[in-house]
């Protein structure tokens, strides 16, 4: 069990004690002498007094996701990249072929089908089947039955656990997204990834544990939840990078303040926030102590990360940094992020290589309630070259086998078609559908090659292997060496988990 107190620790009271008169004796020079004391103050304040700076004294409150802790037992996993597309694109149109359904299409579905069933759109009454366009291939030497609009995913098969049985408790995308990205519907509780760097820290001293890259279409309706630490202390908050430009927001110096100056002040600013925080002992205290060392440490280690000057044509050709994006009238995830997407394809690697322990890559959207053919066509002309491209490097690299990689979403899509007023049935969409829907994983202690699950002959519901989204995440976090029941964080007066009171491991996933 990882309790809190683990991190926090308690202190020697002679130390405490030693703390509090060198607080005093500043006190007494910064408000007694004036510009002198100013002066001996900046020489009390040196910067290997700061914690990992060589000082000999008894370390304050840690918690520092960059320092590396031990896991349950031995992980398969090191590292994860997970790829969220938040919409709920549609598994029989990408993952799940069914030929019932396009026999069907434009029937209605039996009134006992449709009786309890809820839609965020679709108006039950008229509603009817609709049939896929698209044609499924044979991928691999498992011959695993993928989308046309997926062959460079599709060149992956073998190294492809594909789950069709996936199930949800949430038809629309808030509380879909927070279920997903937190375990819970109700927003404030710590993500998957600052469950991860809460548990086993990071392999990196100069990038945060947990990096966040986004490329937003129409937007993220859970926005920065899908990455925050929730009641975890905010140093297990996913840190949002850019694909151009500087990589994170108001990380570079002023003008006129050099590294020597900059090292300086955070120097001060931290002695003086250790020293109150052995006092109150306030886990945020000791968060931003790490914030701003590791924001420090940063800024030389980001700009490096960030250029791609020293990736190899083919590299940058293999993931489609300079493709030219095909035009299309509108699309909801977006137009002009063919090239950041694929940029944070890349990046993902050149993180992980670099000690971050979680990336999370988010696009949005792939929400279609209309024009499913053409959009879900661009979205994935854009996703399917650079994710391909981030596993066939992880491997050749070396890395696949202990760097996990996961493709997700909040829910599916129904297999009916849109029918609100005014909906143009040649050019509709489809509804959202928690009763089942596709996610994959690969690498990292995954069995691939592999399909778990199936669902009924028009994709409506799991009835083979069904699995539930805590499933998933206990999954995960065992593939990463973690206990789901006994990863936990007291927190109003109980313990609190990522896969809530439910979950079990899926084994038919690990290899």
């Amino acid at each position: 069990m990882h309790d809190p107190a683990h991190y926090s620790g308690l202190y020697d009271p002679a130390a405490l004690e030693a703390e509090r008169l060198a607080l005093a004796r500043r006190r007494f020079l910064v408000g007694g002498l004036g510009g002198a004391g100013a002066f001996a103050l900046s020489g009390l304040l040196d910067p290997a007094s700061v914690e990992g700076a060589g000082s000999s004294k008894k370390s304050p409150p840690s918690h520092d996701p960059t320092l590396p802790r031990p896991a349950h037992f031995a992980a398969k996993a090191k590292r994860i990249i997970y790829i969220y597309l938040e919409g709920g694109p549609s598994q029989m149109d990408l993952f799940d072929p069914k030929p019932e359904l396009n026999k069907l299409d434009g029937k209605p579905l039996p009134e006992s089908m449709l009786a309890n069933v809820r839609f965020a759109f679709i108006k039950k009454e008229t509603a009817r089947l609709m049939a896929t366009p698209r044609k499924f291939v044979r991928y691999g030497q498992c011959g695993t039955e993928m989308s046309d609009l997926l062959p460079h995913i599709g060149s992956c098969a073998d190294d492809l656990c594909l789950i069709r049985s996936m199930h949800t408790d949430q038809f629309n995308h808030l509380p879909g997204q927070l279920l997903m990205n937190t375990g819970s519907a109700i927003s404030g509780r710590p993500s998957l990834g600052s469950w991860l760097s809460y548990g086993l820290g990071s392999e990196s001293r100069d990038l945060p544990a947990f990096v966040s890259l986004v490329t937003v279409g129409r937007g993220i309706p859970g926005g920065s939840a899908s990455w925050s630490s929730g009641f975890l202390p905010s140093t297990y908050s996913g840190t949002q990078f850019r694909s151009d430009g500087d990589p994170v927001l108001n990380l570079g110096n002023p003008a006129g303040i050099d590294a020597a100056a900059q090292r300086s002040s955070i120097s001060a600013v931290n002695d003086l926030n250790r020293i109150h925080q052995r006092s109150m002992r306030d886990s945020e205290l000791a968060a931003r102590i790490n914030a701003y060392e590791l924001a420090f440490r940063m800024q030389s280690a980001a700009p490096e990360l960030t250029d791609l000057s020293d990736e190899t044509q083919e590299t940058l050709d293999l993931y489609g940094v300079d493709r030219k994006e095909p035009p299309i009238k509108s699309n909801l995830g977006g137009v002009g992020l063919f090239g950041p997407f694929a940029r944070n394809c890349l990046l993902a690697r050149r993180m992980v290589e670099r000690g971050v322990r979680v990336v999370g890559i988010f696009h949005s959207s792939w929400d279609h309630h209309s024009a499913l053919d053409p959009q879900l066509k661009h979205n994935c002309l854009m996703a399917d070259q650079p994710i391909a491209a981030l596993l066939k490097d992880l491997k050749r690299r070396g890395m696949l086998e202990d760097t996990l990689v996961v493709w997700n979403s909040e829910f599916g899509r129904t297999p009916l078609g849109e029918n609100r007023t005014g909906a143009n049935s040649r050019v509709t969409g489809r509804d959202h559908h928690p009763y089942a829907f596709s996610i994959w994983m690969a690498g990292g202690g995954v069995k691939g090659g592999q399909v778990i699950g199936k669902t009924d002959e028009i994709a409506w519901s799991a009835v083979e292997d069904k699995v539930h989204v805590h499933d998933l995440q206990a999954t995960i976090l065992h593939l990463c060496g973690l206990d789901h029941t006994r990863l936990t964080y007291r927190f109003q007066g109980r313990n609190f988990r990522l896969t809530d009171v439910h979950g079990e491991v899926v084994h038919k996933a690990l290899a």
